[in-house]
């Protein structure tokens, strides 16, 4: 078995762990300065929005040897007024040249000048002419289309497990969303109708992995206040551990392919769509993975505990912990799950570690029927 199988092995018995949600103050502080980092970052620089939003003309030309810088310099030459130019390598040889704000009109004009510059035949010169009504159009499309993905992953994980994790996975779609965009205005990746795409995709994602961990939470919780060995915090902080290389597993099996569409095939291929999506998708994946482990399930946690019924169970575990120690006696929290009228939880079959020592589940029926006395 490899070594990252032995440890989600070993984290899924129990035998190590990692509290992730007893310091969830440190990551609720590192995911407030990430997030405070994102939105200045979009207060100041903005969003670096394609043609498609604000309208203007795309130019794609055959094979050249002029570099893009030659080709922004000679394109600024022959337009008139101030445009913004972007020009951009091809995988085929060829540039594609944005000019933004120009309409179809001006876009002929400057294609034949364009022509002349680059020394290629104008015929050879594909215009696409965009308008900014479109480009509005499919940002209300995308502002409603989230709206109501919202709402439906609010209303199902509302029934399926309860509000407080409804509005923890709220949160974390949120977090991702923002640190997202805020990637893109920092860095000024142009944010095209892909860019909206791979936004929309990337939710997906990031509920999912959140989904796994609340469906463990709430098997590992049934009957939790019937007990008195294990806080809420402890169990999900243990479900949260047993799904941990899975979420991490499933993250870089889909980063994978992502980062080859954005890394091969934007090197080799050249700018275009698939580019675009990849940009949201990489950036994305990678912020809701951190949200589902860091924040999702410690948020639930901290709203869960606030509850009169997990505040008593807090209160008679300690009570019961402290009883045991002033006995002598180890009362540390051992891998086991809530049994559901019984005040003592069901001992899992592994050995969990317990002061530095390795420990073996007690039978109730140590000693039954078994003959006694020395051998004759």
């Amino acid at each position: 078995m490899s070594r990252l199988g032995n440890l989600g092995h070993r984290l899924h018995r129990g035998e190590v762990s990692y509290d992730f949600v007893g310091k969830r103050k440190l990551w609720y502080g590192v995911s407030i300065v990430i997030t405070l980092v994102a939105i200045i970052g979009l207060a100041v620089n903005g969003l670096n929005k394609g043609i498609e939003f604000s309208g203007g003309a795309v130019f794609t030309t055959p094979k050249t040897s002029v570099s893009t810088g030659d080709a922004q310099t000679k394109t600024q030459n022959v337009i008139s007024g101030h445009h913004d130019v972007i020009a951009q390598k091809l995988g085929t040889g060829g540039l594609r040249i944005q000019v933004s704000g120009i309409d179809g009109t001006t876009a002929d004009k400057v294609k034949q000048d364009l022509a002349k510059e680059l020394n290629v035949d104008p015929n050879a010169i594909s215009p696409q002419v965009v308008g900014p009504s479109w480009g509005q159009e499919i940002s209300q499309k995308a502002e409603l289309g989230l709206v109501i993905f919202m709402v439906l992953v609010v209303l199902y994980l509302a029934v399926a497990f309860e509000w407080r994790m409804a509005i923890s996975a709220l949160v974390a779609l949120v977090h991702d969303l923002t640190i997202t965009i805020g990637v893109y205005a920092i860095v000024g990746f142009e944010v095209t109708p892909g860019t909206v795409i791979g936004l929309l995709t990337i939710l997906g994602y990031s509920l999912y992995d959140t989904v796994v961990v609340f469906d463990g939470l709430k098997e590992s919780t049934k009957g939790i206040t019937s007990q008195t060995r294990f806080t809420y915090s402890e169990l999900a902080n243990r479900s949260l551990n047993q799904t941990l290389v899975r979420s991490i597993n499933t993250t870089v099996v889909a980063l994978l392919p992502v980062a080859a569409l954005l890394f091969v095939g934007g090197g080799l291929l050249g700018a275009g769509m698939l580019n675009d999506i990849a940009l949201a998708l990489f950036v994305g994946l990678a912020a809701g993975a951190y949200s589902s482990i860091f924040i999702a399930t410690p948020l639930v946690a901290s709203l869960k505990e606030r509850t009169p019924e997990m505040r008593a169970l807090a209160k008679r575990v300690k009570a019961k912990r402290a009883a045991a120690e002033a006995k002598g006696e180890s009362e540390e929290p051992q891998d086991a799950v809530p049994a559901d009228a019984d005040d003592e939880p069901v001992e899992a079959a592994a050995t969990a570690t317990v002061g530095g020592q390795r420990r073996q589940p007690t039978a109730r029926s140590r000693g039954r029927g078994r003959p006694s006395g020395k051998r004759r």
